[in-house]
Parts: structure tokens; sequence; C-alpha cells
């Protein structure tokens, strides 16, 4: 990815909070921490696991990261929970 398209793509971008489409349809953002559940199993993480994520970064494809305990996992591996 270019760093123009970078540029773009930060002005949207918070590393504490995250927009999600709930299954009713309704934009709502999440404030860190943020609680998921682990789909796959993945580092130290089971499936089931409740966590909490600290932070949400882009990798450099553009991909969203949850930081969880200081380590970084692709956002597909969890399932963002919008009420707890």
């Amino acid at each position: 990815m270019k760093n123009d398209k970078y540029a773009e793509l930060f002005k949207y971008c918070s590393p504490k909070s995250i927009f999600v489409v709930t299954w009713y349809g309704k934009l709502k953002i999440l404030h860190c921490p943020i609680t998921v559940i682990v789909k796959v199993k993945v580092g130290k993480l089971s499936i089931g696991d409740y966590v909490k994520v600290d932070e949400i970064l882009l990798s450099t494809s553009g991909k969203s990261v949850f930081m969880i305990e200081n380590q970084a996992y692709h956002y597909h591996y969890f399932d963002i929970l919008t009420h707890l």
C-alpha cells in the first residue's frame, strides 16, 4: 500500500476504538478494552476464551490487528461482543 493510501486510512482509525455493525444492522462504536471471544485456537488462547482487546492496530496490509496482553492477533480469530 502506498503512503497516501495509508494516510487516507488513518483518518478513520483509532487504536482505542472500532466501529462495528451489529446483527440488527446498527452502527456502533466500541471503546477499548473490547471483549472478544476466541473462535480459533491461536497462540496461548483457546477456543471459547473471553479476552480483552487493549488496542486495535492496522497491519501493513491494512487489516485490523487486536493487541491482547501485548500480543498481536489478526481480527478474524475472534468474535466481537457488542454487549456484556
